[in-house]
């Protein structure tokens, strides 16, 4: 008998079904943005939230659509769970994020939240942050030349994301060939270059809990 194989898509409907069970009636969700983050949506019309802080314009269309009210993190104070997906996790749960433009808002309902929650399948999973997936940074346009030219100097090779503009109004570089050996120390490095709004390492504020979809299972780390 031949083995089950599971598609991509197959994988993120499991991890997002394995992160519903931590969700709890009543709750203030903070939801995240992506392909993985969708599969969570369609499935949050069976639990009775009490509402969602959504991390983009996107995902707070998809929430309002099911009937589910998108409330504003000012107002809710501190989250208990926000669950997002990531386009790169790394052995301690460090993250990069930002493959869909949404990153500062995202890193923002990350900070405010007491569980941040993980979840991907295994095609996700890397040894080392940014070899295949680019770091996206949000810049004020009128910095975007200069923040490109010190990415360079930190040895990326920054791609300005044409016709692309966030949330709030910014350009994002998508910056390859990064050396993130120390995603924390690049993550503060990067903040600290006048123009930058965000950028897509999430080390500062890293995963709390990962939910890994393989072949084999939704495996739970730590």
């Amino acid at each position: 008998m031949s083995k089950l194989t599971f598609t991509q898509q197959q994988l993120k409907q499991a991890a997002a079904k394995q992160a519903l069970t931590l969700i709890e009636p009543g709750m203030i969700l903070g939801v995240g943005t992506g392909s993985t983050v969708n599969c969570l949506i369609d499935l949050l019309a069976k639990v009775n939230l009490k509402g969602a802080v959504a991390s983009s314009q996107v995902t707070e269309n998809k929430l309002k659509a099911l009937g589910i009210e998108v409330l504003d993190l000012n107002q809710t104070g501190e989250l208990d769970l926000y669950i997002d997906g990531a386009d790169e996790v790394n052995s301690g749960l460090e993250l990069i994020k930002g493959g869909g433009g949404a990153l500062t808002r995202e890193k923002i309902v990350a900070a405010a939240s007491k569980q941040f929650i993980c979840m991907v399948d295994d095609s996700k999973w890397v040894q080392t942050l940014g070899v295949a997936f680019p770091v996206a940074i949000e810049v004020l346009p009128q910095a975007r030349s200069y923040v490109a030219r010190e990415l360079v100097k930190l040895g990326g090779e920054p791609v300005y994301r044409e016709g692309f503009v966030t949330d709030y109004g910014n350009l994002i570089l998508d910056v390859y060939d990064l050396d993130i050996g120390d995603p924390l120390a690049m993550e503060q490095c990067i903040n600290n270059i006048t123009g930058v709004v965000c950028n897509g390492i999430f080390a500062k504020r890293k995963a709390d809990k990962l939910l890994i979809a393989r072949q084999t299972g939704v495996e739970i780390l730590p």
